[in-house]
């Protein structure tokens, strides 16, 4: 099979596809790997790295998409990227597809074939693929937080730690999955007070044995929500529904009584966000006020730390790519039922009932899109 590496093209977005490592590990299963010229030079990933790995250099992605059989990447295809797609041709990366009825029509247009990371599962009910970049994303939140309490970029002037005597800053976390944890450890390690919330009393009970005192838990309801945004200075976004629409737990009037100057950091944005004033930002301009309160929704935040998401990714990845070029796509998912589940989209036919509730869309089980 010939799998194709284009250069990522959103705005700041410097990760790519596959490190040479990965390159050389497709073609020592006899496979070839085709590389967008500069895919990974914006973290020191050279196209002589990838020659030197088997990779041939393509000039430009209309050369990748033209020739590969599978096309990996990191961010969901753009519009240009969209209309170079072919029928039946394999598109494995992030989708995110419920928020984007614009990208779910291109793609079911396509006739591609779209394997979504964010939805293949693994046997312990987790997703792998997704886990990596939201370890990042949920260091990162903390990082970002911090940065925006600043006074000069619009926050409360607090250190989210305080020092003797100055009590410290009071992060909410909404969410307890990867994103949650990652984000408490970083808080926490910050000498920050935290408290997350979440509505799984089993994942509570995980969180408290492995914090103990030094993390509050509260099982998330609206009073909840309500009670610990109006006195919180960092609040992470941190909910995820499985290939679906981030739920709106944070509406408009609740961020009017939020303190002034506190900041809201919607990891959830890459599914629409869980806030109703969250909208996209990026890494150029990554924040603005509403109603006072500082929102940070950059879409693709472990871009900023390309370097070492792009390593952590394809770790992640690597076996799955594998399995699919080695088998082809049909017996690689009719073989891994886990990666089955991340087809949302087979040659024209919507295979994922999340992405089809949000937009009130035909749905098509993967299992029948198949057989078909």
């Amino acid at each position: 099979m010939l799998i194709g590496v284009p250069k990522e093209i959103k705005v700041h977005e410097y990760r790519v596809g596959m490190t040479p490592s990965g390159v050389r590990e497709l073609i020592a299963h006899g496979h070839e790997v085709q590389v967008e010229t500069k895919a990974g030079a914006g973290i020191g990933l050279t196209d002589d790295m990838y020659r030197h790995a088997g990779a041939k250099i393509a000039p430009s992605a209309a050369d990748v998409f033209a020739r590969a059989d599978m096309i990996v990447k990191v961010k969901e295809p753009q519009a240009g990227e969209i209309k170079m797609l072919k029928p039946g041709q394999v598109l494995f990366t992030y989708l995110h597809l419920a928020p984007d009825p614009e990208q779910t029509n291109g793609l079911i247009k396509s006739g591609a074939v779209g394997i979504a990371y964010e939805t293949v599962t693994d046997a312990r009910g987790g997703l792998p693929l997704l886990a990596p970049m939201s370890e990042v994303a949920g260091r990162m939140s903390i990082q970002a937080g911090a940065h925006c309490l600043e006074i000069n970029q619009g926050g409360r002037g607090m250190l989210l730690g305080g020092v003797p005597g100055v009590k410290p800053a009071n992060v909410v976390i909404i969410g307890g999955g990867v994103v949650g944890v990652n984000a408490a450890r970083m808080a926490i390690g910050l000498n920050a007070h935290v408290t997350i919330l979440d509505k799984s009393l089993p994942r509570l009970a995980e969180l408290d044995l492995m914090f103990g005192g030094r993390l509050a838990t509260m099982y998330s309801t609206i009073d909840a929500i309500e009670d610990h945004a109006v006195h919180a200075d960092l609040v992470i976004g941190a909910v995820l529904l499985p290939g679906a629409a981030a739920p709106k737990l944070i509406s408009e009037a609740l961020v009017k009584k939020m303190k002034h100057g506190a900041v809201l950091v919607d990891v959830a944005i890459d599914q629409g966000g869980c806030a109703e004033t969250s909208r996209p930002t990026t890494h150029e301009h990554p924040t603005y006020k509403v109603h006072d309160v500082v929102h940070y929704c950059v879409a693709n935040m472990p871009g900023a730390v390309a370097r070492t998401s792009t390593f952590a990714l394809t770790n992640a990845t690597l076996p799955f790519t594998l399995a699919l070029a080695d088998l082809g796509y049909r017996k690689a998912l009719a073989a891994n039922a886990h990666l089955k589940a991340g087809l949302n989209v087979h040659r024209g036919q919507l295979t994922y009932e999340a992405v089809a509730q949000a937009q009130n869309l035909k749905y098509t089980p993967a299992d029948a899109a198949l057989a078909a």
